[in-house]
C-alpha cells in the first residue's frame, strides 16, 4: 500500500506509472538473461508477460474502485490475479518440448510463471519483493546455469548418431576418436540403412556420456571428416 494513497481503492496516475515501468524493466532484466541463452521467451516475451501481469493486478485492485460502496457488489483484488497464473500456466506449456528421450522447456515454463507473479507483486505494489524476486532469479539461471555445465551435463546421456558407407575398421576409428577425448559409450545400436543397388549404409548410433561437452562438437567435426560418413548429429 503506498502511503500517498488516501484510501485502498484509490491510486494516482503517477503510481500507476511507476509500476508500469518497473514490470517493464524487472521482467526486461530477465528477459534479457533469457535471450542472452538463445531460449524461445527471450526478451519481449517476459516483458510482455510481466507488464500484463502488473496491468492486470492494477485493474483488480483499483478498476472497479467506484463499485465497492454497492450494496451488492463484492470486491475481490486476488480474482484477475489467480486467472493470470491459470493463463500463464497455458502459455509455459506451449515452451516445453518433448524431443525423443529428453524434455525441453521447463526452466523456460518455470521463468515465465515466475516473471508473472513478478509482474502482480509489482502491479500490487510490493516493490522490494519483486526486485528481491529478480535478483535471485537471475542469480539462479545465471549461476545454476554454469554449475550444472560443469558437473551435471557430463553426467547426461546423449544421442550420437553416424550415418556412413560400411567400410574396413570405420567402427574402430570412430571409438578410439571419443575414447581419447575420454567419451564413454554406454551402448551402440548398428542399423543396416542400404538401398537396393546402392552401396552398404549403415547408421551407428552411439548412447554417449562426456566429462567436457565443450568437446562434443570438436569430436562431431572429426567424425564428420572421415572418409564414408555422410551424416553425423548429436541429440
Amino acid at each position: 500500500m503506498d502511503v500517498m494513497t488516501a484510501t485502498p481503492w484509490q491510486i494516482s496516475d503517477w503510481h500507476i506509472l511507476l509500476r508500469l515501468l518497473l514490470a517493464v524493466v524487472l521482467g526486461g532484466l530477465i528477459g534479457f538473461e533469457r535471450e542472452q541463452s538463445n531460449h524461445a521467451a527471450g526478451l519481449r516475451t517476459n516483458i510482455l508477460v510481466c507488464l500484463g501481469s502488473c496491468l492486470l493486478m492494477l485493474l483488480s485492485m483499483y478498476g472497479f474502485s467506484e463499485f465497492v460502496n454497492e450494496t451488492n457488489v463484492r470486491v475481490d483484488p486476488a480474482r484477475l490475479a489467480s486467472a493470470v497464473v491459470t493463463g500463464v500456466g497455458f502459455l509455459g506449456a506451449g515452451t516445453i518440448l518433448f524431443t525423443g528421450k529428453s524434455i525441453t522447456g521447463l526452466t523456460t515454463a518455470a521463468s515465465l510463471w515466475v516473471v508473472a507473479a513478478i509482474g502482480l507483486s509489482t502491479g500490487a505494489g510490493f516493490y522490494f519483493a519483486s526486485i528481491s524476486v529478480t535478483l535471485i532469479m537471475l542469480l539462479v539461471l545465471y549461476t545454476f546455469n554454469k554449475l550444472e555445465r560443469k558437473y551435471i551435463a557430463s553426467r547426461t546421456e546423449k544421442l550420437l548418431k553416424v550415418q556412413l558407407t560400411d567400410r574396413p575398421f570405420i567402427l574402430k576409428t570412430i571409438h578410439a576418436m571419443l575414447s581419447d577425448r575420454q567419451i564413454i559409450v554406454k551402448k551402440l545400436i548398428i542399423e543396416d540403412d542400404s538401398e537396393r543397388d546402392s552401396p552398404a549404409q549403415m547408421m551407428l548410433q552411439f548412447y554417449i556420456r562426456s566429462p567436457k561437452p565443450d568437446g562434443d562438437w570438436v569430436v562431431l567435426d572429426e567424425i564428420k571428416q572421415l572418409e564414408g560418413v555422410s551424416r553425423v548429429s548429436l541429440e
